[in-house]
């Protein structure tokens, strides 16, 4: 009898405990689409820091065709002080900043501040080094070039565009609560967490439809070797000098759109989402949500239900 009771007592505390619901694995991102998207990466990144590298041999912008020294869109430069200090100087449209130890004047090898717009650590290959940074930079960006035209012929080949980047109708209708839930850092679960958002949806389009073709553009006016090509683009945009500056500002906009992607991979669960991007394989938070049937936007391939041990 006592046996039977105690039998019956592990059976209550057993039902007692909620049953974890299974894992729901599906495989989110396919080959190409990886391997672009780390070629990338490496682009971006050696291209951020040898065009710190450029705009580090004349730290100013201008709009126009001519270089206004006078009237600069943004200047970064250095001045000394009463005290006879180097500080560092940010200037936009008129507009004077302080910016010592960050733009203007920063901490050299030797631990003293020396003149210089962006900071050594952040500029590629190396200090003071113009030839060898147009040199990397130009060899990345062909790579970025070349990889870009092939994602955009596979994201329309394959349909991709079509079934996971087009905002839909009630992708539209659902922006507000969008809004709402990044905010919030809400982020989604079940079905929900199969298929990007309309703020995802609207951000990759920007980036893959203006920002990549707007920065390699570009940087193609800005070459006089391009007039005979692209000499109607040079004059659309007011001049060689307004293509550097929207150039720079595009770059900023990826810079930008870099930092808040990783932000929101280290907020939404990092392991998950780099494995996703190095194995496809990516486990939906929350399970699978039985009570609607599933459409998979990112991938139509292999999904499962697996248990909680790890793959």
């Amino acid at each position: 009898m006592a046996a039977t009771d105690a039998a019956m007592g592990e059976m209550a505390r057993a039902a007692a405990v909620p049953a974890q619901p299974p894992v729901w694995t599906i495989y989110r991102h396919r080959l190409p689409v990886r391997i672009m998207h780390w070629i990338n990466v490496v682009c971006m990144f050696v291209m951020v820091g040898s065009g710190l590298q450029i705009f580090n041999a004349h730290p100013a912008l201008y709009w126009g065709q001519q270089s206004r020294f006078n009237d600069p869109a943004l200047m970064i430069g250095s001045m000394q002080d009463k005290n006879h200090n180097l500080r560092g100087v940010t200037r936009i449209d008129g507009h004077q900043f302080d910016t010592t130890g960050v733009l203007g004047v920063s901490a050299g090898a030797d631990g003293r501040p020396r003149s210089i717009a962006f900071p050594s650590w952040a500029t590629l290959p190396g200090p003071r080094s113009l030839a060898l940074g147009r040199q990397w930079h130009f060899t990345f960006a062909w790579i970025f070039a070349i990889n870009g035209s092939f994602y955009l012929l596979w994201t329309f080949l394959s349909r991709h565009f079509s079934r996971d980047l087009a905002p839909t109708r009630q992708d539209w209708r659902g922006i507000g609560r969008s809004i709402i839930d990044h905010v919030k850092f809400k982020h989604p679960h079940g079905d929900e967490a199969t298929r990007y958002n309309i703020l995802q949806k609207l951000a990759y389009l920007v980036v893959i439809l203006v920002f990549g073709p707007g920065i390699v553009l570009m940087g193609l006016a800005m070459s006089p070797h391009m007039d005979s090509v692209l000499g109607w683009l040079v004059d659309l945009v007011g001049g060689r000098q307004s293509a550097r500056t929207i150039h720079f500002i595009i770059a900023f906009g990826f810079i930008g759109f870099v930092l808040i992607h990783v932000f929101e991979v280290l907020i939404s669960g990092v392991w998950n989402q780099l494995r996703s991007m190095i194995t496809g394989r990516y486990r939906v938070p929350g399970g699978r949500d039985e009570s609607h049937e599933i459409t998979l936007q990112l991938a139509p391939v292999a999904v499962k239900e697996t248990s909680h041990e790890a793959h």
